[in-house]
């Protein structure tokens, strides 16, 4: 701490409160530090400035120039127009996209269908690569891949036959599981980046997020626990930039208080994603999924509707599509006057 240009007071409060170092300090919100240094708002802001100013490797980039020195043109489609048409062609090939929604709002069904996109060429809207998926809660969900595999050319049919029967799909789909967050860790310091480097994969996807931070910590222990979301938040960003992959985390949801802030959740939805604040930091794209009070037809299937909706993003404005799952994948449901007209 004494290497911050700080006035020595500040230091030594913060060294009072038993913060060794300024990772230590950039893991406590401000009116926290104000309670264990007993700081004015004034003296805590410069303090958590001067921390973040000595952590940093980098000059700090905005978000709307890191999207521009990537590929503008580049994107993995999702497999489906009007979904393409709400995320302007799709994910975005660096940073990391969050999926968050309800048990049973389709958000696994969406991370899956991508996984199958990442492998056609990038005149298709893929990546021409693999996708490794990292399950942490549940077991990988391998029927339901085999099902879309055999229907590509029902959700596909913008894409040659020919070329649909030639890809390997279910070759490129790599999954791990993990059970703690140390053995995320080495998934993602070790093996991942030894995919990314022999390019055998595109997409990163992690499902879900929260379920192990939720496990492995208790309210006590939220220091802690923010250390660990920041290395992990760390590690996606490194990836993610370093091989123009796009990363994909599902998030699970929590209920928010009456009157509380929900701006950085669902337009109208009465939960947010888990996690907080410290996290929604770290993505740079958030879409929620979330079910509706509504049935959709085609032809000898119905499906439950459903909306995807960009909480926010550099890129993108603030909206929604309908969508509903099918047997061949996630489709969008286009409307009119209020009525579900069609799935395409």
């Amino acid at each position: 701490m004494e290497q911050l240009e700080l006035n020595p007071r500040i230091i030594a409060a913060a060294s009072r409160a038993h913060l060794k170092s300024p990772r230590e300090v950039l893991c406590v919100s401000g009116p926290d530090l104000q309670r264990l240094t007993g700081l004015s708002s004034s003296d805590v802001q410069q303090l958590l400035i001067a921390a973040a100013t000595s952590c940093r490797l980098h000059p700090p980039i905005a978000a709307l120039v890191l999207h521009r020195k990537l590929d503008a043109g580049l994107r993995l489609s999702v497999g489906c127009p009007v979904l393409n048409q709400l995320l302007r062609g799709g994910l975005l090939v660096g940073g990391v996209t969050e999926l968050s929604g309800e048990s049973g709002a389709g958000k696994t069904q969406l991370a899956l269908q991508l996984c199958l996109s990442v492998q056609y060429p990038t005149q298709y809207g893929g990546l021409h690569s693999g996708a490794v998926y990292i399950c942490t809660e549940d077991s990988f969900p391998i029927k339901r891949l085999q099902q879309l595999i055999r229907d590509q050319s029902l959700l596909r049919s913008d894409a040659p036959p020919s070329l649909i029967s030639s890809l390997q799909f279910s070759d490129h789909v790599y999954i791990e599981h993990v059970a703690d967050l140390d053995s995320l860790q080495v998934c993602l310091s070790r093996r991942v980046p030894l995919l990314l480097t022999r390019g055998l994969v595109r997409l990163l996807v992690v499902d879900s997020l929260a379920a192990l931070f939720r496990s492995e910590f208790q309210a006590s222990d939220w220091l802690q626990r923010s250390k660990q979301l920041i290395t992990f938040s760390s590690t996606l960003h490194h990836l993610s930039l370093r091989f123009t992959t796009p990363v994909l985390c599902i998030n699970q949801v929590t209920d928010f208080l009456s009157g509380s802030d929900d701006s950085l959740g669902s337009l109208s939805s009465s939960v947010s994603p888990a996690l907080g604040l410290l996290w929604a930091n770290q993505v740079m794209v958030r879409l929620m999924m979330r079910r509706l009070q509504a049935t959709v037809a085609h032809g000898d299937q119905t499906s439950v509707l459903r909306r995807l909706e960009v909480v926010f993003a550099p890129h993108l404005a603030r909206s929604g599509r309908d969508a509903a799952v099918w047997r061949e994948g996630v489709r969008g449901v286009m409307r009119e006057g209020g009525e579900v007209l069609t799935s395409v």
